[in-house]
């Protein structure tokens, strides 16, 4: 039975720390406004006025505050706990984070993370217990951190329901800005365009299900998405790049009254739609590995064992990541880690755009 704390209890944080508590888990609150705590309290959470009194003794802390923070957030919880304590974020992105622990040395307590959930709300008050049921949830694992890792990825399997996805930062920053961060901009391009247009409440009254879905994720505080945004912008501006390359292909082809060009493309885009709704990720043979060497301790090569069996174990969890799959167990005996995985079924060979004219 882990303690756990959750330090920042917005959405994100306030859907943790909700659900720690209803699963039995001794858990505390902090957060920097007063009356977030006062609300905890209410909902029945230990909520202490210092942090140093809500990390402390803890086996395992969740960092939740706003991106831009999370650096201050590690430095300051990484000295007010102790060398055994497992200490993670939520940030949408990774990179930054990641360097700060390796350059401070806690890459061996802290295990980088991004649960892929939310809603445009915010706030403890629009937190649920059950935000992150079924939820892809990215642990960062590394050579020195891997017994953490371990930990957490059991710990979000069992009490959160979450799938485990572990992936390098560097690889997780590159796919959040497809999956996460791209959309927000393109549905902030999409309602500011209708907030100028001289028809704004015509085109309001007409907006149904495209428009409403499209710009959904625009309710969100601007100032979290504004974070997220500079936070990942070299990975956001390439891929925007992609896609105004793929509007002006629209706009020739809508120009030159090209139907072939324009279904071509419309197909291509149908097909990802239909793989997302459709995908299948049946689950794969479970693998097992000597838990950090330790089976091998009495050998003579031990030390060469032990990074072997560290090599083997990171390279199958990255490898696992990148290829679309996710944990859903991750069992430690004193001996040996295994782990319960599920991969994307066999795929045919992709269709390639159709070339740009000229």
């Amino acid at each position: 039975m882990l303690r756990a704390a959750v330090v920042g209890t917005g959405l994100i944080g306030g859907s943790i720390l909700l659900r720690l508590r209803e699963r039995g888990l001794d858990v505390a609150g902090w957060d920097p406004d007063a009356a977030t705590r006062a609300e905890g309290r209410a909902r029945g959470v230990v909520f202490p006025d210092a942090l140093a009194d809500a990390v402390r003794d803890r086996d395992v802390v969740f960092l939740c505050g706003p991106l831009s923070s999370l650096p201050e957030a590690l430095h300051n919880v990484s000295g007010l706990t102790g060398p055994g304590c497992v200490l993670t974020d939520v940030g949408s992105t990774k990179g930054g984070i990641a360097a700060y622990a390796a350059a401070h040395g806690l890459t061996g307590r802290f295990v980088p993370g991004h649960p892929m959930a939310g809603t445009e709300r915010a706030g403890l008050t629009a937190a649920s217990p059950a935000l992150f049921d079924g939820a892809a949830w990215v642990l960062c694992p590394t050579a020195a951190g891997l017994d953490r890792f371990r930990t957490l990825a059991a710990l979000l399997v069992d009490v959160f329901g979450a799938r485990v996805v572990p992936l390098d930062p560097d690889a997780h920053d590159a796919a959040a800005a497809l999956a996460s961060h791209l959309p927000h901009l393109l549905a902030g391009a999409l309602a500011a365009t209708v907030a100028e247009a001289d028809l704004r409440d015509a085109a309001l009254g007409l907006a149904a299900g495209s428009f409403r879905d499209g710009t959904r994720v625009v309710g969100t505080p601007a100032a979290r998405t504004v974070d997220m945004l500079l936070n990942n912008r070299d990975q956001v501006l390439a891929q925007l790049d992609r896609v105004t390359g793929l509007l002006d292909r629209y706009a020739a082809a809508l120009r030159g009254g090209d139907a072939p060009a324009l279904a071509d493309l419309q197909q291509r885009a149908r097909g990802l739609r239909l793989a997302l709704l459709d995908r299948e990720l049946p689950a794969a043979a479970p693998r097992t590995f000597p838990r950090a060497g330790e089976a091998d301790g009495a050998k003579a090569d031990g030390g060469a064992a032990h990074g072997a069996a560290v090599d083997g174990e990171l390279a199958y969890l990255l490898e696992l990541g990148a290829a679309g799959g996710y944990l859903t167990g991750c069992t430690v005996t004193d001996a040996t880690v295994t782990y319960a995985a599920h991969l994307p079924a066999a795929q045919p060979p992709a269709t390639h755009l159709p070339a740009a004219p000229g």
